[in-house]
């Protein structure tokens, strides 16, 4: 059978209208009987990346979180949210959001995903240990609400990705530090999501971010809604909606590998609005492959001198410091140059493992990739 990904337009985050479109998208999939019963305990595995305002389109709205809480809730489903934000506490970065004032208002508590337990996963083709947070795992299900936007390392961030916020926050840097490479760490969110396993995903693209994502980027209008139980398909689609290659985003790739779903556009079903209305040409994304890390000290030093590296724009800089505090690298890859907060902080590429913390959790958008020399003139030939 073919993977079902419902499409909805829904051009504004007016509560009503999204309702509606909610509504709609869960209806085109056979209802939320299909996904929880009563009584059970869901939790919503909303994107807070960190604690932003809705209109920077970096987390989940909480007009979609209001939809989705509201359905279930009226199902009888005793809801709960979360997520483990990069830095800072959840309920810091959901107020931040908008979600908390919503979930507050509808008696919607807050999971805990400040503390965790490990899980052993057997069936994990690259990782089989996780360190989860007990709201996930103590809940009998859940729902992810992942946020339409561009990611440094793997292209695109969406369904897939989004589960990265059920491991707790200080055991992801240690992810970043034995996982470099973009195609080991797209495995690695692949065996997360087969672990935590979401009943159902859906996407908040009715405003994307394109560009410097996942945090630094700009809004833009995509005016969808999307909704699968495969969140490789969902996430393929949303990558056609954009002009990108799907195989080019290593966590899709990775996906129909491990058979978590599937990537062709012959073995997907969309229903809903019309495909084609959604397409944006022009969405600025990097659209060049992933190439392959090396793995011997002379490959890695040529690596180092071919793989994108993160750059400070200092004229952006405030120096506030979250590259630094968010750097896992043991030493400091970004630091301040001889402890000095007054000056922007610098790289030590010899040292930079290119995991992009520090791009894709700098406030003022400072820190963009760019190719080193090599690149530039192997692009050229």
């Amino acid at each position: 059978m073919k993977s079902k990904v419902a499409l909805v337009r829904c051009e504004t985050y007016e509560e009503a209208v999204v309702q509606e479109a909610v509504a709609k998208g869960l209806s085109l999939l056979g209802g939320i009987g299909q996904f929880v019963k009563p009584a059970e305990k869901i939790v919503l595995k909303v994107n807070l990346l960190v604690g932003d305002p809705p209109e920077k389109c970096v987390t989940t709205h909480p007009s979609v979180f209001r939809a989705i809480a509201t359905i279930l809730s009226e199902s009888g489903v005793q809801v709960q949210y979360g997520d483990s934000p990069s830095f800072g506490t959840s309920l810091a970065a959901a107020k931040k959001a908008g979600i908390a004032a919503v979930a507050e208002e509808m008696d919607v508590p807050l999971a805990d995903f400040k503390e965790g337990r490990e899980v052993f996963h057997a069936q994990g083709v690259q990782n089989k240990k996780f360190y989860i947070a007990n709201g996930v795992l103590d809940a009998d299900g859940l729902i992810s609400l992942a946020k339409f936007k561009t990611h440094g390392l793997e292209r695109f961030t969406g369904a897939v990705k989004n589960q990265f916020g059920c491991v707790v926050a200080m055991r992801k840097g240690e992810f970043h530090v034995k996982l470099p490479n973009a195609h080991d760490f797209g495995r690695m969110l692949v065996d997360l999501n087969a672990l935590v396993h979401p009943r159902l995903y859906i996407m908040d693209g009715i405003m994307a971010m394109e560009g410097n994502g996942p945090r630094g980027g700009n809004p833009r209008a995509m005016n969808v809604l999307l909704f699968s139980t495969d969140p490789i398909a969902l996430d393929a689609t949303a990558c056609r909606m954009i002009g990108l290659e799907p195989t080019f985003v290593p966590t899709t790739r990775a996906g129909m590998e491990a058979g978590a779903g599937t990537h062709l556009e012959d073995e997907i079903e969309l229903l809903g609005d019309d495909f084609s209305s959604f397409v944006k040409p022009d969405f600025d994304v990097n659209r060049t492959p992933i190439h392959a890390g090396p793995k011997s000290s002379m490959l890695s030093f040529i690596n180092n001198h071919f793989v994108p590296k993160p750059y400070l724009v200092e004229s952006r800089c405030t120096q506030c410091g979250t590259c630094v505090t968010n750097c896992p690298v043991e030493g400091k890859a970004v630091n301040w140059a001889k402890g000095d907060k007054t000056r922007p902080p610098v790289y030590h590429y010899d040292i930079c493992i290119r995991c992009y913390c520090c791009q894709e959790l700098c406030p003022e958008s400072a820190i963009e990739l760019r190719d080193p020399f090599l690149r530039k003139v192997i692009n050229r030939i």
